[in-house]
């Protein structure tokens, strides 16, 4: 089959190749015939190396897959060739993560354990469906699940152009917050207002933090002020924004995290967070729930899965370099 192979870390390493060994199904297998897989920016993780993980060369990136089955192995009930179907990446049985531990979507065929897929509903395209397990879900569990975002409360999304953020500004927009999106152009800022956004803070021109002083007010911890700052900042990028994130933060603000784009470990000031009352909540990936959620949400027309551009196979290293360089609004993703 055809592939887009990682024999090596670094930009080099990756190979688009037309003779790699198709999959075969096992006990409890599904080999999917891959329609559609998006990109997240852990495949650039992948594909430099990340500390502490190894991955088994050759690999196949790729965590969100979604395409028909074109095979069942013995034991798999429930389930017919030609269904359409998304994969969790997650095995949360025998445990791994496709794309990483497992050869993802970057092909023509996907092997994956029957009990990680989920149903695509009708009128969800395959494009649609591959964009939302990683990023969608991820956003999903970090803003409701944990963050527990409300109606009335001011939210700042960082990165707001991204895969996880786009979908940050449409769920808090359906929580009935305001939401102020951070982004670094003004053709990304007009697609964020038409998502929803209310306030838009261009990073390119403007500090972020005095920004939200000059509209919001900044943050005391006594009086009839305390309500200045913002309730909420979602900032998934780490680097030299953490700080200023927690600054802008009212009494009892909640800092939501599910990443460390730009650098995992910044400079603190953990004064803000005991004077502030801050908590600082993290979120791990998502659960198999919050992809049948946002399946139903895109099939309702409640929730728009926003898909950059699409590429074919022999391009998606292309793709890969367009993620790592932010060079992207919302989701990329392949069609094989």
């Amino acid at each position: 089959m055809k592939a887009l192979v990682l024999r090596e870390h670094g930009h080099g390493g990756l190979r688009y190749e037309t003779g790699f060994p198709d999959p075969a199904p096992s006990e409890g297998d599904v080999v999917l015939r891959v329609r559609a897989a998006s990109l997240n920016y852990h495949d650039v993780f992948t594909r430099r190396g990340m500390p502490g993980i190894r991955i088994a060369m050759p690999a196949i990136m790729g965590l969100d897959v979604a395409g028909e089955i074109a095979a069942l192995g013995p034991g798999v009930e429930g389930w017919r060739v030609d269904d359409r179907v998304v994969g969790d990446p997650i095995n949360r049985i025998e445990g791994g993560l496709t794309g990483e531990t497992i050869h993802g979507g970057l092909a023509e065929y996907c092997r994956l354990r029957a009990h990680q897929l989920v149903r695509i509903p009708d009128g969800v395209s395959f494009e649609q469906a591959a964009a939302l397990p990683c990023a969608y879900g991820t956003a999903r569990r970090m803003m409701f699940t944990n963050g527990h975002v409300a109606a009335g409360e001011k939210v700042l999304i960082l990165g707001a152009s991204g895969g996880v953020g786009v979908c940050c500004v449409q769920l808090a927009k359906a929580a009935g917050a305001t939401v102020i999106a951070a982004t670094g152009s003004d053709e990304k800022a007009a697609r964020l207002t038409a998502l929803g956004a209310d306030h838009i803070i261009d990073y390119a021109k403007e500090d972020f933090a005095q920004a939200v002083y000059d509209r919001f007010g900044k943050p005391v911890r006594r009086g009839a002020g305390t309500g200045r700052g913002v309730d909420v900042v979602v900032n998934y990028t780490g680097g030299d924004t953490w700080t200023k994130s927690l600054r802008i933060l009212r009494v009892g603000g909640r800092l939501l995290t599910c990443g460390a784009t730009a650098g995992y470990d910044p400079k603190e000031d953990i004064r803000y967070i005991w004077t502030f009352e801050l908590q600082v909540l993290g979120s791990n990936g998502w659960a198999r729930d919050d992809i049948t959620a946002l399946l139903d949400m895109v099939k309702n027309g409640e929730l728009l899965a926003v898909v950059d551009e699409t590429f074919p196979l022999e391009r998606a290293a292309e793709a890969l370099d367009r993620i790592e360089n932010r060079q992207v609004f919302g989701k990329l993703v392949v069609t094989p």
